[in-house]
């Protein structure tokens, strides 16, 4: 069977700190998972791995069947993986719209060229027009990513992510600084825009892990201890260090921060 994403025995050191300790985790095609964890369990560095930016000291890392070791960041986003960060990232001085369409436009290969006019890309338009609307910033198309609320400018680091296509998108703590109200959007948002594609997101707001997770893998101490359904009751007594049972009701968790 060929997964989305897998790690076999994955290790990571950063002199003769290991942070990631064997660690293994398969996720099917189109499977939405949440890695939770206590800080410095080595979620962000999990995340880092998957993507590019470190290596892997050992163990093997795939995305759709193929090894990304040793392949930069933009070869494995050209294997069809997206991932977004804690922190926005955006053009603060360009347009909804044409933050947007430099996403499109990398993904589909378009190099400067300055005989070429980009507002002559139909192609790339129609899809930044699409994308637009998935994530519900159509209306907001002509103002600068500065001017957007807090909210928002997540909303467009969103529509980045998805822009080029990827069957695979990572969301690095996607809700961090909302409101409960903001969230519980943003949540539905995620949810609608990733229909289909295979999401993993690192996650400490445990009703945002309810709310999206189809299963939850638990990191401790740079290991997967745990990799079940919301109600599916893994559990790792010892060693979880007080983290949530998986099994415990979405009321009981909405407030839990993990």
């Amino acid at each position: 069977m060929s997964f989305a994403v897998e790690l076999k025995d994955v290790r990571k050191s950063f002199g003769k700190t290991e942070i990631i300790r064997g660690a293994s985790l398969s996720v099917k095609q189109g499977e939405r998972v949440a890695i939770i964890g206590p800080n410095g369990a080595g979620k962000s560095t999990l995340f880092n791995l998957i993507s590019g930016r470190f290596h892997a000291t050992t163990g093997d890392i795939q995305v759709n069947g193929q090894s990304i070791l040793g392949r930069k960041p933009y070869e494995i986003n050209r294997m069809g993986l997206a991932r977004s960060f804690q922190v926005s990232n955006l053009f603060t001085r360009l347009s909804v719209f044409e933050n947007i369409r430099c996403a499109v436009l990398w993904s589909r290969g378009y190099r400067y060229s300055f005989w070429r006019f980009l507002a002559d890309a139909k192609d790339a338009n129609d899809r930044t027009e699409e994308v637009l609307k998935m994530i519900k910033l159509d209306k907001r198309r002509d103002v600068l990513a500065m001017n957007l609320t807090y909210a928002e400018q997540r909303a467009l680091e969103i529509g980045i992510t998805i822009a080029g296509g990827a069957d695979v998108i990572l969301l690095d703590e996607p809700t961090a600084g909302m409101s409960r109200s903001e969230t519980t959007r943003f949540v539905q948002l995620i949810r609608e825009v990733t229909e289909g594609k295979t999401l993993l997101t690192v996650e400490h707001d445990m009703g945002v892990v309810f709310g999206l997770a189809d299963r939850i893998a638990v990191l401790v101490y740079g290991e997967v201890i745990a990799f079940d359904t919301p109600g599916g009751g893994a559990r790792q007594p010892a060693r979880a260090g007080g983290l949530p049972r998986l099994g415990a009701g979405r009321g009981a968790a909405a407030g839990a921060h993990v």
